[in-house]
């Protein structure tokens, strides 16, 4: 059975790595791209389960850019995003655009078990080996 694919798009390359590292141990497969010009092409060509998407990144209307294009391109537009921010007010204000787009909305700082509750709630509980069976971050 092979483990869902999860693309997370961001600017933060320590974040990238607690996110990769996270997911992979959870039993998920997990690509990152830190470029916002690139990320489209690496989700239509990739076809990831699940998008993860800093909606704010080094230029503010970037992660915007980026779910258009995805929401537009018939191969991608069918991808769950979970959209993440630092930037509440913009969330806030954007809440009701994110969610015409199909966007599930998470704050950062976030709890990891919030984070993994959202992805499952898209994805399902993937098959976990068993040295991280039970195992929940906290």
């Amino acid at each position: 059975m092979s483990k869902p694919l999860i693309a997370i798009v961001n600017d933060d390359t320590a974040f990238l790595e607690l996110m990769h590292d996270l997911l992979t141990d959870e039993g998920y497969e997990a690509i990152i791209e830190k470029e916002r010009g690139n990320a489209p092409k690496v989700i239509r060509e990739k076809q990831p389960a699940l998008i993860i998407l800093d909606i704010r990144m080094d230029h503010p209307e970037s992660g915007m850019q980026i779910l258009e294009v995805v929401r537009l391109d018939p191969q991608t537009s069918h991808i769950p995003v979970i959209v993440c921010s630092a930037d509440h007010r913009f969330l806030v204000e954007k809440e009701p655009l994110l969610r015409e787009k199909r966007c599930d909305i998470l704050e950062k700082p976030f709890d990891l078990p919030d984070l993994l509750e959202k992805v499952q709630s898209q994805l399902g509980q993937p098959a976990r080996s068993a040295s991280s069976a039970g195992r929940r971050p906290g």
